[in-house]
């Protein structure tokens, strides 16, 4: 199986996003993007220079609210998130490379309303490899992938960004 290669999809996603944010009468000076630790950092801040967003980027790391963090316990890479924005009435724009059970979107909205609440959420992935656990959708998708469940799509970077596929076992 060939891995998607990430610059064609991160062209689509931007075009695809565009389109979206458009939609919705957000304008791009007021759109606030934020990437999940740690592809979805990479993929938000690429995605960030292409569109030249006003607001600065933000960044989540959302150790402290997955739900099996009691099971698997905290991960020792744990990073600060940071929202240098009001999340108050303001588009969001969330980003992650895979978007796969939908456990990772959970936590991240979590902890995004623990900050206040957003005039509404878009979710921007360049892979949706399905398999979902929880009822979750990307707005934006740069491809979809049908892996085996023993198999996982990976984001390597930053730089270069590629993908690995490998086996979970």
């Amino acid at each position: 199986m060939t891995t998607p290669e990430v610059t064609p999809l991160l062209e689509r996603v931007q075009h695809d996003l565009e389109g979206r944010l458009q939609a919705l009468n957000a304008p791009l000076d007021e759109a606030a993007m934020v990437g999940i630790h740690t592809g979805g950092a990479w993929v938000a801040r690429a995605l960030h220079q292409r569109l030249g967003l006003a607001l600065p980027l933000g960044t989540l790391d959302i150790a402290f609210y997955r739900d099996d963090v009691g099971q698997a316990g905290l991960n020792p890479q744990v990073r600060p998130s940071s929202l240098p924005f009001d999340v108050d009435d303001r588009v969001i724009v969330l980003v992650d490379d895979v978007l796969h059970t939908g456990r990772t979107v959970r936590a991240a909205l979590n902890e995004i309303f623990d900050y206040g609440r957003p005039a509404a959420v878009l979710l921007v992935v360049l892979v949706d490899r399905g398999g979902r656990e929880l009822p979750f959708a990307a707005d934006v998708v740069g491809t979809r992938l049908s892996l085996p469940r023993h198999r996982r799509i990976k984001l390597r970077g930053p730089e270069p960004l590629h993908f690995v596929i490998q086996d979970t076992a």
